[in-house]
């Protein structure tokens, strides 16, 4: 009865193993499929991963803008006139003064002398107005030098602004689309290992879930087969066995053996065990195929594989 009792809780412990090994090999499955769907994720990011950018690729040169201002700078002198008028004037009147006077010297009677040196007074008079102009012109051409240089010193002095503004304005631009460009790639970057770093940590998981839930697995079937193993156990006739070898005592004086099975039915390997005739009591019963069965449960032996 012992036997029986043994056998059928041993067939209730195989059900059990086989029930919990389906369902850890289920969780397993799903665990798997989860951290694959994880592992998708992660090479679909690594694959649109944005490319690095050239800071300085789309550069645009605003210097363009500075306009060339040296144009309106003119030589102030450029147009200067002689005052021809007021010499032309002044001629004149010498002119007419010594018409004047020639006529006073005809009206009087006076000498040709006097003419004369009225006529030398109106050359000299004439004289010094063509000195006064050519003076003039003298200034006039000296003042446009002068004014000419002027315009070339301020012209010179304007493109260096203008260059000036272009190098600044080119570095400005520069520097604000390079820094725009860099943080840009920078916030998306972060945001990326950011959600890598998450979908790693959570396939990471899934892949430890998957492990415990194969050694739930592992363990359920050696369960399974330890109840098989009990029942194969309980037949512990000799005739059953070969390669018998004794190999200890037990605590309590039961003799311990290392042994095969003839039929592979009843397991494949070495196995260690007792000899059902040299055990008595209740530990032992005959089973109805005529074989001796012991219940391991009732003694100080432990059967297992080798």
């Amino acid at each position: 009865m012992a036997v029986v009792t043994a056998c059928v809780g041993a067939a209730v412990a195989i059900g059990g193993g086989l029930v919990a090994s389906n369902q850890a090999k289920q969780a397993a499955k799903g665990y798997r499929n989860e951290a694959e769907r994880k592992a998708g994720e992660i090479a679909e990011i690594e694959a649109n991963r944005q490319s690095i950018p050239n800071p300085y690729a789309n550069v645009k040169d605003l210097s363009g803008i500075a306009k060339d201002l040296s144009g309106m700078i003119s030589n102030p002198f450029a147009n200067l006139g002689v005052a021809t008028q007021a010499a032309k004037m002044q001629a004149e009147e010498a002119d007419i003064s010594l018409a004047n006077t020639l006529d006073t010297i005809r009206s009087t009677g006076a000498g040709s002398g006097g003419a004369t040196a009225l006529a030398q007074a109106a050359l000299q008079s004439k004289k010094g107005v063509s000195s006064s102009i050519e003076q003039q012109e003298s200034n006039n051409e000296k003042l446009k030098a002068e004014g000419a240089a002027k315009m070339q010193e301020q012209k010179m002095s304007e493109a260096q602004r203008l260059q000036g503004v272009q190098f600044s304005e080119a570095q400005r631009v520069q520097a604000a689309e390079t820094e725009g460009i860099k943080f840009k790639y920078g916030e998306q970057e972060s945001r990326d290992i950011a959600k890598l770093n998450r979908l790693s940590g959570q396939e990471a998981q899934q892949r430890a879930n998957q492990a415990g839930a194969k050694q739930a697995q592992g363990a359920a079937i050696g369960g399974a087969i330890s109840a098989v193993g009990s029942i194969a156990g309980g037949f512990s006739d000799r005739r059953l066995k070969k390669n018998i070898k004794k190999i200890g005592i037990s605590p309590s004086g039961i003799n311990m053996y290392s042994f095969k099975y003839k039929d592979s039915k009843f397991g494949s390997g070495t196995w260690q065990g007792v000899m059902s005739d040299e055990v008595s009591g209740d530990a032992v019963t005959k089973h109805e195929n005529g074989y001796d069965m012991v219940n391991y449960s009732l003694l100080d032996v432990e059967f297992k594989q080798l």
